[in-house]
């Protein structure tokens, strides 16, 4: 089924929102939760929103709405994890996308936690945690998009992951 190939010039910019959303439904991603802990307090948030920028320094680049509270905390405090899940960890992924009741410090009464180098908590039974320092941070319409240095990384075991497509989970 074909919607649209291109913005038409009598569409609005909502129809392109939703048009957007709709593509970028069908592009699979690996689903993360970002978490950081520091003065500003522990936070985090689900992500599908992230990807490699260099291998020298090693670095990831994140983005999160500007209206996220686990964004101010994560922007505060200049650290993060990004901690890739399994598929056995799709609760943790509705937990942190706030869709248990969940809110804050919260959050990490779920799911097996420990602090890394930066302060950071990690997600024990992840499949990689990235911990970072932000190196670069700026506002992209609705979205803050940090790119943080890579200080370290652990890597778990090797099971099946945890994919959004079609706003829905999936093992891979």
């Amino acid at each position: 089924m074909m919607l649209k190939t291109q913005a038409s010039p009598h569409s609005t910019p909502g129809s392109d929102a939703l048009l957007f959303r709709e593509g970028m439904s069908r592009v699979a991603g690996a689903v993360h939760v970002v978490t950081t802990d520091g003065a500003a307090g522990r936070g985090g948030f689900t992500a599908t929103a992230v990807t490699p920028v260099t291998d020298s320094p090693a670095s990831l680049l994140v983005c999160v709405n500007t209206g996220s509270r686990s964004a101010q905390a994560l922007l505060s405090n200049r650290v993060f994890c990004v901690n890739t899940l399994a598929a056995a960890d799709a609760e943790l992924a509705d937990i942190f996308a706030g869709r248990a009741g969940l809110q804050g410090a919260e959050r990490f009464s779920r799911g097996a936690w420990d602090i890394l180098e930066t302060g950071a908590p990690g997600l024990t039974t992840s499949l990689v945690s990235f911990d970072c320092r932000i190196s670069d941070a700026r506002v992209v319409a609705t979205h803050h998009v940090i790119i943080g240095e890579i200080i370290g990384i652990r890597l778990g075991e090797q099971r099946p992951p945890l994919i959004y497509h079609g706003r829905h989970y999936h093992e891979l």
